[in-house]
Formats: structure tokens, C-alpha cells, sequence
């Protein structure tokens, strides 16, 4: 059987000037994968970053807003009062022999009974600054006397020497430092010992 072909309609007779018709969407345009990684790669930067500063933001540790501090104000000191009654030790934080023997002699004339003044060497030998330690805010003015009966010294409240003499007992202590080297007469048995030995 001959084909026949199928009858004409208004759609085979199309004039030759008219564009394109129908639906014709344009192609996506293909991104690179190095800039989609760049990208990815920025923000994830700005997000790890912006965590960080809002943890250190939300735990203190950075303000944005410095906080007002308070002005130091100078603490009340006790005036200094010669108080022999309390017990001393004394300790000699420097290279230099004889400082405490010498010390010692200084708090003997000033007042203290030799039996209430022990002298010794402390346990190194580069103490800065001579000091009076001691242990209770009571016993404050006591320290500034005696800081004062050796010519001036430092005052600090500690309990590192306390009890050195029992409890209960006044006591200070009085380290001997490098600003005082220098200032004592030499020991005349340090002096025979070192002679006999050279």
C-alpha cells in the first residue's frame, strides 16, 4: 500500500521571518569547582572565626568595653612604737659574714635583751632589700620601730617566720639584705678564722 503523506495545516506554512517559538530555557552556566571551593572555603573562615570571638566574647575573657578600675588607695599604716618586749630573729640573706652579729649588737643597744635576739644565717644569700616581717596586723607598729631603731627597713606581714619563737609569743623577724652589705665590721673570730686558714 502507497504511503501517503498527511495533509497540509496552517503549521507546515510557517513565513520564514519569525524567530524561535516555544519554550527554549538558556543552559546553566557550569561554576568552576576551584571558586565553588574558594568560596566554601572563606566562609568557613569567617564562621570558625566569628565562633571563636563570640565564646571569648560571652566567657569574659575580651570586652568590648575596657571596665572602669578602682584607684588604689593607701592602706591605714600603724605608727611605728619601740616595742622591746618582742622577740627577734634575725636572719642574714646576704654573702657578707657578721651582719647579723653586728645587728644583733645594733637591737641590744636600742633597748632589747640579748636573750630575747638570735642571730643567724638564712637560708640563701641574695635577699634585695632588708625587711621586717611579721605576722599579725597588731604587731605592725612593733615592726616599723624596730624597722626604725636599725636606721630604716622594710615592713611586710607574712607567716613565713611565724612561731620561730613559739606560739603565742610576740616575735618579728628581720632579714638582713644586699642593701645593708657592707655597713658591718668584720667579726674578729671570722677575722682570726680566715688568717689562721690563709
Amino acid at each position: 500500500m502507497p504511503k501517503t503523506p498527511p495533509p497540509k495545516d496552517r503549521f507546515d506554512d510557517l513565513p520564514s521571518d519569525v524567530g524561535r517559538i516555544g519554550a527554549h530555557r538558556a543552559e546553566n552556566p557550569r561554576m568552576r569547582g576551584g571558586v565553588v571551593l574558594l568560596w566554601s572555603l572563606i566562609a568557613t573562615i569567617v564562621l570558625v572565626a566569628a565562633g571563636i570571638f563570640g565564646t571569648m566574647l560571652a566567657t569574659g575573657r575580651i570586652a568590648l568595653a575596657p571596665t572602669p578600675t578602682a584607684s588604689p588607695s593607701a592602706l591605714p599604716t600603724a605608727e611605728a612604737r619601740l616595742d622591746t618586749s618582742y622577740k627577734v630573729t634575725i636572719l642574714n640573706a646576704t654573702p657578707e659574714r657578721g651582719l647579723a652579729s653586728a645587728m644583733s649588737d645594733t637591737l641590744v643597744a636600742a633597748g632589747w635583751s640579748a636573750d630575747d635576739v638570735t642571730a643567724g644565717d638564712a637560708g640563701s644569700e641574695d635577699f634585695a632589700t632588708t625587711t621586717v616581717y611579721f605576722s599579725s596586723p597588731a604587731d605592725e607598729g612593733a615592726a616599723r620601730g624596730l624597722a626604725s631603731a636599725i636606721g630604716g627597713a622594710d615592713v611586710e606581714l607574712s607567716d613565713a617566720y611565724a612561731g620561730l619563737w613559739g606560739a603565742d609569743v610576740p616575735q618579728l623577724a628581720l632579714v638582713i639584705g644586699l642593701d645593708r652589705a657592707g655597713s658591718a665590721e668584720p667579726d674578729p673570730a671570722e677575722t682570726d678564722a680566715a688568717g689562721a686558714n690563709g
